[in-house]
């Protein structure tokens, strides 16, 4: 689910702290009870480091949320993004990474290479505060440490998937590039969407 980013908030990365003011203040948009539940994003970056879009993938209990590497890059491939940060909040308050945080990150980061996509951190947030494994030198040693090796099959799956996602965004591109032209020569929104197969979102937004 995109989450809605005001345009203060799409700046340029530099640090943690950057990335932990505009997540706080998506965490705390939440009720209380929704702030119980940990949930899972990813933010999404162009070469200057500048945010292009955040998501939230996976919505969890208290301690737990699943995510795979689909759920974790499609957007990136839509948006054309060259980097991407995890984040996740522990309702509990403990930042410190658990062996299964380090294990996703160290698996996300070898697919990441894989598909040109840099995953260049992990933030795990609280209501107060953060961890960032770039800043506590985690990043570096899961690219050194060769714990998570994609095997073939695997490699092969997520190639294949990655030109799935590049083919239907190209569709939708074409599909909107018609839809504008349908729309500027006076087509209505049903007809638009008959033709292109488009979300009235996607009609309504042109």
């Amino acid at each position: 689910m995109n989450v809605r980013l005001t345009k203060e908030q799409k700046i340029q990365i530099l640090n943690g702290q950057d990335v932990y003011t505009i997540m706080q203040q998506v965490l705390l948009r939440e009720n209380k009870i929704g702030r119980n539940q940990e949930h899972f994003w990813v933010v999404g970056l162009n070469n200057d480091n500048k945010v292009l879009f955040a998501e939230l993938i996976g919505l969890g209990a208290v301690n737990r949320v699943d995510a795979n590497p689909p759920d974790v890059f499609r957007m990136a491939i839509y948006k054309l993004a060259v980097k991407l940060i995890m984040v996740h909040n522990h309702p509990s308050g403990n930042l410190t990474p658990s062996k299964a945080d380090k294990d996703f990150t160290d698996r996300m980061l070898k697919v990441g290479k894989l598909i040109g996509i840099e995953v260049i951190d992990h933030l795990i947030i609280s209501e107060e505060s953060y961890t960032s494994f770039a800043t506590e030198g985690i990043i570096e040693e899961l690219k050194q440490s060769g714990l998570y090796e994609v095997v073939e099959r695997e490699r092969k799956e997520i190639q294949e998937w990655k030109l799935r996602m590049e083919r239907e965004r190209a569709e939708k591109e074409k599909a909107l590039e018609i839809a504008q032209r349908m729309k500027d020569k006076g087509f209505d929104s049903d007809t638009i969407k008959e033709i292109t197969g488009l979300r009235s979102k996607d009609v309504e937004g042109l």
